[in-house]
């Protein structure tokens, strides 16, 4: 199959996995009206084509709080990924150390924080989701800054977890579910022998280290809706403020009210995100909430942004509505999925390459340089 852009190694991520973890990967929440309209609304907006720029000196690198970075991606936190692909998590490390990008480590990864930081050459980042179990987010994060990690990614907008049909349909949750995410295994000989068989254990293995047990894909949906807290505000977040000592980012920001909620909380960044349209159908795109978001914290904070992102140019897109760096989800899960780290290596050089295009034909020889201006 020849690869030439994320939508390609999305099909190739079809192809080679069980329907459970394709549609766990590719759904969204409800009607899927959000998810769609994440990648409608951005492809959407219009760049104004410059000509005679000379463009010729194009620097794709950043540096986000004080850290350099080549491009201005992040590998974003997706849970379970090492079920795409074998120990997927490492692999996906691996990839963003090579490229020299940061990767976020999931809360509820296959691979524990201890085995990819101790497999990974760049400090890696580390999402965590607001739990009831306190005792666990301590550990946690005490483990996190023992392995070296200086950025913390907290999700918020997980207060309950979003209506996914499709996790119903394929075996992700629902009757009979064990029974037929079995079958489906069998029908993807290749991902059995390489995930199923070879790739375990199949654990939670940051919340095993903390239980002392093994917590498997069975026990993924019942741990996770028991853990999420409704009844968390600001003042709640006090204690880890106070406790982590590096960067702080919260993610899940769609409100510009709760943009500067977080300026006044003293978070040193935002993710403006709906989860992919995972959560809650229906609420605005991110592409369409980022700028007035942009516009409310100014340089009070570092705006990231995710969902929605296919391409090296959305990436583009996203940074000249105001984000500051942009963090990847489906794109590279596909990618890893489908031909791991080398997958995710390629994935990130098409994005580069696609981004050198969009920047040379916009007229801006830096990231630094792509702002609104270039907004038709």
């Amino acid at each position: 199959m020849i690869v030439s852009s994320a939508s390609d190694y999305r099909e190739a991520a079809r192809r080679k996995l069980p329907r459970f973890l394709f549609d766990y990967i590719d759904g969204g929440a409800n009607a899927e009206q959000t998810l769609k309209a994440n990648i409608a609304d951005l492809i959407g907006v219009s760049l104004r084509q410059r000509v005679l720029k000379d463009v010729s000196d194009l620097s794709l690198g950043t540096e986000w709080f004080g850290q350099p970075s080549a491009l201005p991606v992040i590998l974003g936190p997706v849970g379970l990924s090492g079920m795409l692909a074998r120990r997927g998590e490492v692999q996906a490390a691996k990839a963003a150390a090579k490229k020299d990008i940061p990767f976020v480590l999931s809360t509820v990864s296959v691979c524990s924080l201890e085995e990819v930081t101790s497999q990974c050459p760049r400090p890696i980042w580390f999402q965590l989701y607001v739990l009831k179990d306190r005792g666990f987010m301590r550990n946690v994060l005490e483990r996190a800054q023992f392995a070296g990690v200086r950025n913390l990614v907290f999700t918020v907008d997980l207060p309950v977890h979003g209506s996914r049909y499709r996790d119903a349909h394929s075996g992700m949750s629902g009757p009979f579910a064990m029974q037929r995410r079995i079958l489906q295994a069998m029908m993807k000989p290749a991902w059995a022998v390489d995930v199923g068989v070879m790739g375990r254990p199949h654990d939670l293995g940051n919340v095993s280290k903390y239980l002392g047990k093994a917590t498997g894909l069975k026990d993924y949906i019942g741990w996770l809706g028991e853990n999420i807290d409704p009844s968390i505000g600001w003042s709640d977040l006090e204690w880890i403020r106070d406790f982590w000592k590096g960067p702080m980012i919260i993610k899940g920001i769609l409100d510009p009210e709760d943009a500067r909620d977080a300026v006044r909380f003293g978070a040193n960044g935002i993710v403006v995100s709906n989860h992919g349209g995972r959560q809650l159908d229906g609420v605005l795109s991110t592409a369409k909430a980022l700028p007035t978001i942009a516009d409310a914290v100014g340089d009070d904070l570092v705006v990231f942004v995710d969902s929605g992102i296919r391409s090296g140019l959305d990436v583009v897109r996203m940074l000249a509505l105001g984000a500051k760096g942009v963090m990847l989800g489906r794109a590279p899960a596909f990618a890893l999925a489908a031909g791991g780290q080398a997958g995710v290596e390629n994935m990130l050089d098409i994005f580069a390459n696609e981004m050198r295009v969009a920047m040379t034909l916009t007229g801006v020889a830096s990231v630094s340089r792509i702002d609104r201006t270039i907004l038709a």
